[in-house]
């Protein structure tokens, strides 16, 4: 139904010259739903997030937010909406306390309990003034800032940056709570496992283009598989190899069984198979003196990979093991 698309990006376009910007991007965001929006620095994330908030004038295009229209209403948007910016910039000569003080104001928030629960579980003392506070204790005061007027709306761009691997995975056991609490959330981010664990949908964007847009079950029960065998000698590898075809490395899409690549020292090869080929797989093995085989797990990070793995400024090709 057309009201419960909370979030709207309908061919936005922002052209800053020299293929920077973000050009024709669509996408929704349903009401419950996590909405992953996955890229590296520069993919044009942080832009398209600015533009869904109001803050900057499509040069084509528009943005909706609980079908407002974002440039023109973000005063009306920011009361509704927790956002979490990418960069955080809080101002001087305050402490933690008092800028949590300043915002509940700004928004009519009355609730201290809600305040202190945020303040507990992501385990910060907000009595320091922000200039001496350290990134990650930044990172956490913006966040309370954008949690404790409990809006149903959230939009979160690289939300866990400068956090430590622990307040990570305590961001994202909470976002998972706010799912379950019905929270409409837009997580923006380069962090495979934290998009991967939270979200519903992904859409991934690369040079300011939609790419691919598809749910987080697809990733998981990928019906294509990859597995490491283990030879007991050399000459089962060698006959086992020449009997499948070559596969690139790359491919995600497989209609047959074939190598993707092995190792003569290891005396292991990493095969391609599709689940209904398992039956004719096991066949195969049957030949050959196997000492034993694993799955490798198919992610998140491989279907990207598949994206940006020839991407120089992304850090060239992808790295199998």
């Amino acid at each position: 139904m057309q009201e419960d698309k909370v979030i709207k990006v309908d061919n936005l376009t922002q052209d800053y010259g020299h293929g920077r910007g973000v050009f024709d991007v669509t996408f929704t965001v349903s009401k419950g739903e996590v909405f992953g929006f996955l890229g590296p620095n520069g993919a044009g994330k942080s832009t398209t997030i600015r533009h869904i908030m109001g803050f900057s004038r499509p040069k084509k295009g528009e943005t909706r937010v609980n079908g407002l229209e974002s440039f023109h209403n973000y005063y009306k948007i920011l009361n509704d909406v927790g956002y979490l910016p990418g960069e955080i910039a809080l101002p001087e000569g305050l402490t933690g306390v008092e800028f949590i003080d300043m915002m509940k104001k700004l928004r009519n928030c009355q609730s201290d309990e809600r305040t202190q629960y945020l303040l507990n579980k992501f385990k910060l003392n907000p009595n320091a003034e922000t200039k001496k506070m350290s990134l990650g204790d930044k990172r956490k005061l913006a966040i309370v800032v954008a949690f404790m007027h409990d809006p149903a709306v959230l939009v979160l761009d690289e939300p866990t940056s400068g956090l430590d691997p622990v307040m990570q995975q305590v961001f994202i056991d909470f976002i998972k709570e706010e799912k379950k609490r019905g929270k409409t959330i837009l997580l923006s981010s380069h962090i495979f496992n934290e998009v991967e664990a939270t979200c519903d949908r992904i859409a991934i964007i690369k040079d300011g283009y939609i790419v691919s847009t598809f749910n987080t079950s697809e990733i998981k029960h990928n019906e294509n598989k990859n597995f490491k065998i283990f030879f007991s000698n050399q000459s089962d590898l060698k006959r086992f190899v020449d009997s499948l075809p070559k596969m690139r490395k790359d491919v995600v899409n497989i209609k047959k069984i074939g190598i993707k690549s092995y190792d003569e020292d290891e005396l292991s090869a990493i095969i391609a198979v599709n689940d209904k080929d398992i039956n004719e797989l096991v066949k195969i093995f049957s030949e050959y003196k196997i000492k034993s085989f694993k799955q490798i797990k198919f992610t998140l990070e491989d279907y990207f990979m598949k994206f940006y793995k020839e991407d120089k400024n992304f850090g060239g090709a992808i790295k199998w093991k």
